[in-house]
């Protein structure tokens, strides 16, 4: 008699050959969890601490500009005090910090006078180039195109204190400050550049001396601000290095301020 299956009685059956199933293994479903959870953990792992990484140097370098417009009118009012009064400023000159998402950070602009903003800056930035296109007018020079050409010549100067900044800090070991920072630092210039210019328009000889003010004031608050950002973040510290080259940013603003001050329509005077 044979079976169903064509083999003899009492005879050995052949070895099947059908493939084992998943299914038929216990251990498969634990096995292939714990290399998806594993791999998953890695690869988690390794994206966290890219995006933390990317966002680290991020802020370093380039901060949320949000940041920079929180601000009311109590600060307005005391930054413009330190900047156009610096040496009246019996404060400290250090920013607040508070702990957030388990590392320390600044404080905003409105609750902390030493923050930069970028309000004050770009107000006084529009308020020069009007009041500029307004003493050409008075002198009988205003046209569309000079208008423009004023806003030029302002970013380019503000492009170049930005720039005598950010080379001051890479010179004085490698000091690192997020990039609005120093637009921010930079751009207080503008409002010492307004209260000249509009002592020009009122009463002119008033300019020959609110400008050398406005220029001592401007250096003084940069040599301020800008110790503090190389005491907090330079690496290697030499005094009179680092005296020298923050007497040279403050001298500096002297033809700066006359170059943006003097308005006419040439490159230099």
């Amino acid at each position: 008699m044979y079976d169903p299956l064509g083999n003899p009685p009492g005879g050995a059956r052949p070895p099947s050959n059908t493939p084992q199933t998943p299914f038929g293994n216990p251990f498969y479903g634990a096995s292939s969890g714990l290399i998806k959870g594993g791999l998953g953990a890695y690869g988690e792992k390794i994206l966290g601490s890219s995006s933390e990484y990317v966002q680290s140097n991020i802020s370093r370098y380039f901060s949320d500009p949000q940041y920079y417009f929180q601000v009311n009118d109590h600060y307005v009012r005391n930054k413009l005090k330190v900047v156009l009064f610096p040496f009246l400023h019996r404060g400290h000159w250090t920013r607040i910090t508070e702990p957030v998402g388990g590392r320390l950070s600044y404080k905003p602009p409105i609750y902390d006078i030493n923050a930069p903003d970028l309000y004050i800056p770009l107000m006084a930035f529009g308020t020069y180039v009007v009041l500029a296109g307004f003493s050409l007018g008075l002198q009988g020079k205003f046209t569309p195109e000079a208008l423009n050409w004023l806003f030029m010549k302002g970013i380019v100067g503000w492009f170049l204190q930005v720039s005598l900044l950010k080379m001051s800090l890479f010179s004085l070991g490698g000091a690192e400050a997020p990039l609005l920072d120093i637009v921010a630092y930079a751009g207080y210039a503008f409002t010492g550049l307004c209260l000249a210019v509009l002592g020009r328009i009122i009463v002119s000889y008033s300019y020959y001396f609110l400008m050398p003010w406005t220029c001592l004031c401007m250096g003084i608050f940069l040599v301020k601000t800008m110790k503090r950002v190389l005491f907090s973040e330079v690496r290697s510290f030499d005094s009179s290095r680092h005296h020298y080259l923050l007497l040279f940013i403050a001298l500096a603003q002297f033809p700066l301020f006359i170059w943006l001050g003097n308005i006419t329509l040439n490159w230099l005077f």
